[in-house]
């Protein structure tokens, strides 16, 4: 067991960004664009697939807080599900609508390398992107209107592989339109669409899966692991740190980079302060934007209803005498 949670922590993160992403770039370059085949795409979806349960294989073998692995205790895997399925329909839409979006706006400059190879494209979409999410980011935690959006995605008290794609569905449209249409304007073809889109989940599921991966001197440009954790700690503003993606080069730039917690992070360390009882249902996740008022503390439909006292033996005689009269 120790040589296997050893492989674990150090093969978790190379696997999911280096060979599945190498396994879905073939997919793309060879299956769907060598043979002009865009039914192919669909493969990506088993690969998807695969990418989850690698992740929650991992967990179970070498997590960081056993905790988080006490699925029934937390009550949220339906509705987690339920927040996968959406984002991915979301992202799956995003991408069937470039031809219209082009097709809208006439102006598009269209500058994008086409010339270059598929993974330079690539690489450029993904860069540009992680930059753009991580400022988004940013602006998610310092405006209470987006911070209402974004708090759908810190409530579970927990990380776990479907806490990525956790987030209100209105945020997510907001991340694309920021992220991905001006680099459809650019030019971006379909195909680098996919990949980034795929990248981009794959990137999430890596970020916030309970796997204590090692990753040894890149420990410090990655945003996984405990660097991401500590933005997701309960203690006020203290997480209002580590908003990259994937790459930290940004928080450096911008002065939020914390590569280690100013205390040892808990398991119970993480969610929304002012959201103690946060909800568990989908729907009212949805509605949470309309309800929570941040600073304002936790909105009354949340709190947990006050239970009366139990009855003393005198009440509960004369409450079996009234039931017999």
């Amino acid at each position: 067991m120790p040589a296997l949670r050893a492989i674990v922590r150090y093969g978790y993160a190379p696997f999911m960004m280096l060979v599945i992403m190498a396994a879905a770039y073939w997919v793309v370059a060879e299956l769907a664009m060598a043979r002009d085949n865009p039914w192919a795409y669909l493969w990506l979806a088993p690969l998807l697939a695969l990418a989850y349960a690698t992740a929650f294989a991992s967990e179970k073998i070498a997590p960081f807080f056993d905790e988080w692995n006490e699925h029934h205790e937390h009550g949220d895997v339906p509705t987690n599900f339920l927040h996968l399925i959406v984002y991915e329909m979301q992202s799956i839409n995003g991408v069937l609508l470039i031809p219209l979006i082009v097709w809208i706006f006439p102006f598009n400059m269209d500058v994008w390398p086409h010339q270059w190879p598929l993974w330079a494209q690539f690489l450029i979409a993904y860069i540009v992107s992680d930059f753009v999410f991580m400022f988004m980011h940013y602006l998610s935690h310092r405006y209470a209107p987006l911070w209402r959006l974004h708090a759908v995605h810190h409530g579970v008290g927990r990380l776990y592989g479907f806490n990525g794609v956790m987030r209100h569905p209105l945020h997510q449209v907001l991340d694309m339109v920021v992220g991905s249409l001006p680099l459809v304007l650019l030019g971006m073809p379909i195909p680098v669409a996919v990949l980034l889109g795929f990248a981009i989940s794959i990137t999430l599921i890596v970020q916030h899966s309970n796997v204590d991966a090692r990753l040894g001197p890149l420990q410090k440009h990655l945003s996984i692991g405990r660097v991401h954790h500590l933005h997701h700690v309960n203690w006020g503003t203290e997480g209002d740190c580590n908003f990259g993606l994937l790459l930290t080069c940004w928080d450096r730039m911008l002065g939020t980079f914390h590569e280690k917690p100013p205390r040892e992070i808990k398991a119970s360390d993480l969610g929304v302060d002012e959201i103690p009882h946060f909800p568990k249902s989908y729907i009212e996740h949805l509605l949470l934007p309309l309800h929570y008022k941040p600073g304002q503390g936790e909105p009354e439909r949340y709190k947990p209803k006050e239970q009366s006292a139990p009855a003393t033996p005198a009440q509960e005689a004369r409450r079996i005498v009234d039931a017999a009269e």
